[in-house]
């Protein structure tokens, strides 16, 4: 259900969700946490109202020091956020009510959100395989498909020194690899990733190409041929080179007054004076990342629709490494100075570097930053003071309007919005009022 408010903002209103964790799924958790969470009950029918639908807009204006520049030109800025509020009943039951800040007002370039979804459907694809012995954890070894390429059979972070889908998914969530997410781009195909997203809702959803790879269209429309062998040297799936067929919808999304680029004759770079084409690229707007973040963390109120296929095991793993920090990973190995505790944390903390300044507080998260655009997308706990939101956001950081140049102003703009806006929601929920406060034990992770 969703209801429009005039102006900037519009509210929606979640209602329906209802299934009850198994108890497997429980005894899982229990495994990964190290103790039991509290049994929730059937989440019955849920309608909770927003009473203020400019909440977002009003918080913000009380910090003019922070956000009136943003909140005077959100076009320049390209803005848009998203909060759930999480209400518990009595039965420790989750209930959602969200507010939208501009939602989908100006196309945004994802950049590594993508990944997240990429993740979860490797995941997803494994388990309907249905392979005995196939895993996360068997070898996942791919092939060249150009000319150029090298075979991938090799993967000296991890500790057996072989590639391997838990291991990307790793990566991925600790230090937003663009390689990782490009070996799972090739496990499951363009067209597969686009049709099982459009399946779960995301029907704006457009994951079309690699990450730092120099492709054009019809080259990521082509994924490598790739096979799992186990540790016993026996091959226990193997697929083929596959071609995305799907046609896709006429896009116009153009970003800038101008780019960069590389002059085929002289190979100098010179400036182009138009806006960058953005039509062939991904689209994976902050509301689908949100989502996708709530309905991880809370699959008990999933609708049919958007459940996911994971098993407990899958929901433990994805929010262990969601929540850890780079230097509590042994493999892979991260040097903590290239790599430090809030590297891909940037709500709550910006870019700031130096230990982890919130014992109580875990993060689940995926963020992006490309072509001035940052992004964050996160379930924000703090255990001690029972406190729990989910909030997104994304800003565009390039005043010059030219891309491609490197003249971003992430460090600047972009991370010091990210890291006030965090703690303006945080504050808010410290001392928002809750008739029953939320038992979070569930999301506790052992590094």
């Amino acid at each position: 259900m969703r209801h429009v408010v005039s102006g900037t903002m519009r509210l929606a209103v979640f209602s329906g969700f209802g299934i009850l964790l198994s108890g497997c799924f429980l005894q899982q958790l229990k495994k990964n946490t190290g103790s039991a969470p509290v049994t929730p009950p059937l989440v019955m029918e849920n309608k909770v109202l927003a009473k203020d639908s400019l909440l977002i807009e009003r918080l913000l204006k009380q910090h003019p020091e922070w956000f009136q520049v943003f909140l005077e030109q959100p076009e320049k800025y390209r803005l848009q956020i998203g909060y759930t509020q999480i209400d518990r009943d009595s039965a420790n039951n989750p209930h959602f009510t969200q507010f939208t800040y501009r939602p989908d007002a100006e196309y945004t370039y994802p950049a590594s959100t993508v990944k997240l979804p990429a993740a979860v459907l490797a995941l997803e694809k494994l388990n309907q395989l249905k392979i005995f012995g196939l895993s996360k954890d068997t070898y996942l070894f791919t092939d060249p498909l150009r000319v150029a390429e090298k075979p991938v059979y090799n993967d000296l972070t991890s500790l057996s020194g072989k590639p391997f889908v838990a291991h990307y998914i790793k990566k991925i969530l600790l230090v937003s690899d663009n390689d990782a997410f490009n070996r799972l781009y090739e496990f499951l195909g363009q067209e597969a990733i686009n049709d099982r997203l459009h399946a779960l809702g995301y029907t704006g959803a457009e994951i079309r190409h690699r990450l730092s790879t120099p492709l054009n269209d019809e080259e990521n429309r082509m994924t490598n041929p790739v096979w799992f062998m186990d540790k016993q040297g026996n091959t226990l799936y193997r697929q083929p080179f596959q071609q995305a067929k799907r046609v896709y919808p006429t896009r116009t999304d153009a970003i800038g007054e101008g780019y960069m680029a590389t002059d085929p004759l002289t190979r100098k770079p010179v400036k182009i004076d138009k806006p960058l084409d953005f039509s062939i690229k991904n689209r994976w707007s902050v509301q689908d990342a949100h989502r996708l973040i709530q309905n991880l963390m809370f699959p008990e109120a999933q609708s049919d629709s958007q459940k996911l296929l994971l098993n407990p095991d899958d929901y433990a793993f994805l929010w262990k490494y969601m929540s850890m920090l780079p230097g509590e990973s042994d493999y892979p190995k991260y040097n903590s100075t290239e790599y430090w505790p809030a590297y891909v944390k940037f709500l709550l903390l910006g870019s700031e570097k130096g230990e982890w300044p919130y014992p109580s507080i875990s993060v689940f998260n995926k963020v992006g930053d490309a072509y001035g655009h940052l992004l964050d997308a996160a379930y924000i706990v703090d255990f001690d003071n029972k406190v729990e939101f989910i909030l997104s956001a994304v800003v565009y950081c390039n005043s010059d309007g030219i891309l491609n140049d490197d003249a971003y102003e992430y460090e600047s703009v972009g991370f010091p919005f990210m890291k006030h806006l965090g703690k303006v929601f945080y504050d808010y929920e410290r001392q928002r009022a809750k008739k029953f406060l939320p038992n979070l034990t569930r999301f506790k992770m052992n590094p």
